[in-house]
Formats: structure tokens, sequence, C-alpha cells
């Protein structure tokens, strides 16, 4: 037994298991930001997309979703110190490159546009000393110039040598007509459960077959939870959960908004956190709330082709927990959510981070909440 937290059992204090983390509120401690195109060790620190921590070793594991375009695809190690009132710092201790099947790191789109990775969540197993991580693929429709890359579930070493990949389910497969994922809105969220036994990978945005994508208006936007067993990398089943609507118009109104989720973090007892994510143009900050799904009572989908056309009768079910425009401070790209250390008064805390997209009018951030039980 490892002395370990990530998304699915801890030890506490006292040395026993604990099979779930309860949530009724979470509330905010601080907020820290990295200096924009911060250096770190030949690299360029930002889009940081996904992040999990590691308690034998006490540090966090971030993921970058840079498509080897500024450095080759990598993920960070940092300690991020903090008390009961603030985020002291974040210090960037080591910076890992992924590395293809071949042991050579991924190509960019300008190289090898069907081979490009797109990272976007990551996961550490300290029982097997491995991690998980996930792209998003590729699917640019454009004649001759078409790109299909399917998404990827790839497990790997902690030196980011390659180990294994999942085996997709058919409605997880790019096509050049509409069916399937549409562009970068796959696979963005990624937890563990049951001891590592389970992994579940969670859609940004819904499928095409699945119908439309959000929108300011309710319209019944469903996207999957997938289920897959560790032993056999098999995908055993599928839950629908519907999106809430993007929070606010674009301007103009026919520019590009969004509503998905970015990331997902099981807590037991049926139960995930599940972050939303809401950006229209026009408006720099985006709208992030902070749910807990239950998927008690939710339906298998899995033979479901589309829910577009047959609607789930049994969905997972959510609670806001909160919704980040109601603490009245500026919220950028919130994209990936851990639990971490506890706190003096034996609460959890929970990790937010945001990327930047290495734009220059975007934070790299990372919030701190305290798991009120």
């Amino acid at each position: 037994m490892c002395n370990c937290v990530s998304a699915q059992w801890w030890l506490n204090d006292h040395g026993k298991k604990e099979n779930k983390i309860s949530v009724s509120q979470i509330k905010l401690i601080g907020e820290y930001d990295v200096p924009h195109n911060f250096p770190f060790m030949g690299t360029t620190v930002g889009g940081l997309s996904g992040i999990d921590y590691d308690k034998t070793n006490d540090v966090y594991y971030m993921i970058c979703d840079d498509r080897s375009a500024i450095n080759d695809a990598r993920y960070y190690t940092a300690k991020i110190y903090f008390d009961k009132k603030k985020i002291d710092s974040v210090v960037f201790v080591n910076v890992t490159t992924l590395l293809q099947k071949s042991g050579s790191p991924y190509p960019d789109s300008k190289h090898d546009p069907s081979h490009t990775p797109d990272p976007e969540a990551l996961r550490y197993d300290p029982v097997h000393k491995q991690m998980i991580w996930t792209s998003e693929g590729e699917r640019i429709v454009k004649g001759k110039d078409t790109v299909l890359e399917n998404p990827a579930i790839t497990i790997i070493s902690s030196d980011g040598k390659y180990i294994d990949t999942f085996p997709l389910p058919e409605n997880l497969r790019m096509h050049a007509t509409e069916k399937g994922p549409r562009q970068n809105g796959v696979l963005e969220g990624l937890s563990f459960a049951d001891e590592f036994k389970t992994l579940y990978v969670s859609l940004e945005e819904p499928l095409y077959e699945d119908g439309p994508r959000a929108d300011v208006t309710k319209n019944d936007p469903w996207i999957r939870l997938y289920k897959f067993d560790m032993g056999t990398k098999a995908n055993t089943a599928q839950y629908a959960y519907k999106l809430d609507p993007i929070a606010y118009p674009a301007t103009p109104a026919d520019a590009f908004k969004i509503n998905g989720i970015p990331d997902i973090l099981f807590m037991g007892d049926n139960k995930m956190i599940v972050l939303e994510r809401s950006f229209s143009t026009g408006r720099l900050p985006c709208t992030i709330k902070i749910f807990l799904a239950d998927l008690t009572g939710a339906a298998d989908i899995k033979n479901n082709l589309s829910l577009k056309k047959t609607p789930p009768a049994k969905p997972v079910t959510k609670k806001l927990l909160l919704n980040m425009d109601e603490l009245g401070i500026y919220v950028d790209n919130v994209e990936g959510v851990t639990v971490g250390p506890t706190l003096p008064n034996g609460h959890r805390t929970l990790l937010l981070v945001a990327d930047n997209n290495f734009a220059i009018l975007e934070k790299t951030q990372f919030f701190l909440f305290e798991i009120i039980p």
C-alpha cells in the first residue's frame, strides 16, 4: 500500500484507507499567477492543461498543451507552497518530454500533422509508478489538406517513455464527415477510480451524432463520460452528462463561444468533481463552474449510437458547488483540477490550474480551495 493521493483513494493521517472525500462546498483560499512566458530549463512555461498531486514526493505534475510548436510536447513537475491563507509560491523543478513509441519526441504540425499530439490531461498512478495522458487528436477537413488524427489515451513511464495505448471505442474515431468527435472538443478530462483499477475519461463537447454544441440557450448538449478497465484497457461503460448553457453571448453574436468540460476528478462513492468552462468572444475571462456529479443510477449508454435520436433516460446528475464568477476576481481558462494536501484543520485542498494558451492577455493561474465536508 502506497502513501499517495490521487483521484480515487487516500490514506488519512491515521493510516486508514479512505475511499472517498466528502464535499458539501469549497472555499477559496488564494490565487497565484506565474509570469507570462516564464522560462524553465530551456522551455516556455504555459498551456498548463492538467494537474495531479503526488503525495509521496509532495509534487504536482502538469501537462502542457503545446503541440511541439514552441518546445517538444511535455509535462512539468512543480512544488506548490501554501498555508491556510494563501499560495506562497509555485516552484518548477523539472520538465519531462513526452516520447513516441519510437523513443523520439512528438513532431509539430508543420512537419508531421498526422502525428502531432494535442496534450490535455495527465494523471499519475503511484501503484504502478506510471502516468496516463490524453491527446485530442486532430480533425481538419479542407480537401487535399484534410488531417484526421484519432485522439489517444497513452500510458508512459514517469520519465516520459511510451508504454502502451488504450484501444478506442468506435465513436471516438475521427471522420471527415460530421460523425464522431469535433475538432478540439475531445478527451479533456481524466481521472482514476477504484484504487487505480478504473479510468474515467470525459469529452469536452458533444459528438456530432449526440447533438449540438452548447449555446447561450438550453439545447440539450450531451457529452459522454467513458469508463475503462485498467487491466484489460476495455471501455466498459459510457454515461451521458448534460452541459450548462454558455454563460454569456459572444460579441459579435456569431463569433466563437463554447462551454465544455476541461477536467474531471473522481472523489469516491460514485461522485466526481466536474469542471465546466464557458468562454465567449468579446469577454476575456472565462466562467468556471465546479460541479459535484453523481453516477449513481446513471444508465450505460455505450450501445446508444445517438443521444440526439435517443435522449438518455438516466443521465449523470450534478450539483453546483461554485460558479467562480461569484468570487469577484479575474478567472482565466481553467483546465485542470486535483486534490492536494491536508490543511491543519483536517480538510483536504482542491487545486485548479488555468491554461494561458501562451497568449499575452491570458494568465497561468493557480487557485487553492478548502474542501468543506
